[in-house]
């Protein structure tokens, strides 16, 4: 299911050992400061592979998710808002990963732009409680589906690149 790459990328990132939710208190302020090192360390891994492709931020609390994501297809960047919510359940649940402006656009996706990541993805975070966190989740979920469906989706026109757009109308004028 892995390709190498992806598993030397992902062998670089810590693995979690606190399981605790944000219903867990002082246990989960202790798992926060795993996922940040984790997300941090994956953040500095792809900057030096030069595979920068996302950022992300949280609310106080660590329960709320946000920043952006991108692709490059054909040297140009196509870039999304991505956000997710930590489930109470959490770590044994995974994040429901969503890039709303998608929403509708592709099969493989839930409502809200919520990715699909049922077949691949979530058996294998079930195997790695606790041990997967956020950084985990993008490696292994948003990571390969944005290289599965984004170039699908500019293919069909269903997404195309914002400058292209923006000059179009420009020229049009």
């Amino acid at each position: 299911m892995v390709d190498e790459a992806t598993k030397l990328s992902l062998a670089k990132i810590p693995l979690l050992k606190t399981k605790a939710g944000p219903r867990d208190g002082e246990l989960w302020i202790s798992r926060l400061k795993e996922e940040y090192q984790a997300l941090i360390k994956y953040v500095q891994n792809n900057k030096e592979a030069d595979n920068d492709w996302f950022r992300l931020e949280s609310n106080k609390e660590g329960t709320r998710w946000f920043g952006k994501c991108w692709y490059i297809h054909e040297l140009l960047k196509y870039e999304f808002d991505v956000e997710f919510d930590i489930p109470v359940t959490y770590p044994t649940t995974s994040p429901e990963i969503a890039l709303p402006e998608l929403d509708g656009k592709t099969a493989k996706m839930y409502r809200g732009g919520k990715i699909c990541l049922t077949d691949h993805f979530k058996p294998l975070w079930a195997r790695n409680v606790p041990k997967f966190g956020i950084a985990h989740a993008m490696a292994l979920g948003l990571g390969p589906w944005l290289a599965v469906e984004i170039p699908d989706l500019i293919q069909r026109g269903v997404v195309t690149h914002q400058e292209k757009t923006d000059s179009g109308a420009a020229a049009s004028r």
